[in-house]
């Protein structure tokens, strides 16, 4: 049997957009896929995108916010640098892991002029459901792609 593809989501500080795309992944795909996140830097779980995910039915609230370096195993089949930043500062990986970049919205620096939880979560929201149609409808696509390609470390340029 074939081991599952190895995910890696980096954000800046594995708060919001990372974990986001962890959940969804191994919630949609997680029986073909094994998806992780972390950060360059550790930021601590954001609450509203805790809660936002619960709305729409994945719990995440058992994640914690870590760094690269708080990783068991780096060798990963593919990395998703999930916002500028952390493309910008992606560490070199020794290893197979193609490293490809969506760059998805700051849910809280979409929300910073909001004047209510409510306000605040519907920008959390916009961001959750642009995370889940990469996740559903790109990432297999891209890890087919990576599958077919001759050689395993190749980069796979920005597809946002």
């Amino acid at each position: 049997m074939t081991a599952k593809p190895k995910i890696l989501f980096l954000c800046t500080g594995n708060s919001c957009r990372s974990q986001m795309a962890e959940g969804w992944a191994n919630h949609l795909l997680g029986d073909r896929i094994t998806a992780c996140s972390a950060g360059i830097e550790v930021h601590g779980l954001n609450p509203l995108a805790v809660k936002v995910m619960a709305e729409a039915g994945v719990d995440i609230s058992g994640h914690q916010s870590k760094l690269i370096s708080d990783l068991p195993d780096l060798d990963f089949d593919l990395i998703v640098t999930v916002c500028d930043h952390a493309a910008e500062q992606c560490p070199l990986f020794c290893g197979k892991g193609a490293i490809i970049h969506h760059s998805f919205p700051d849910p809280p620096r979409l929300a910073a002029k909001a004047t209510t939880e409510a306000e605040a979560l519907t920008a959390y929201r916009l961001v959750r459901d642009e995370i889940k149609t990469f996740v559903a409808d790109k990432l297999p696509t891209i890890l087919r792609t990576k599958k077919n390609t001759q050689n395993p470390a190749v980069s796979i340029k920005t597809i946002a």
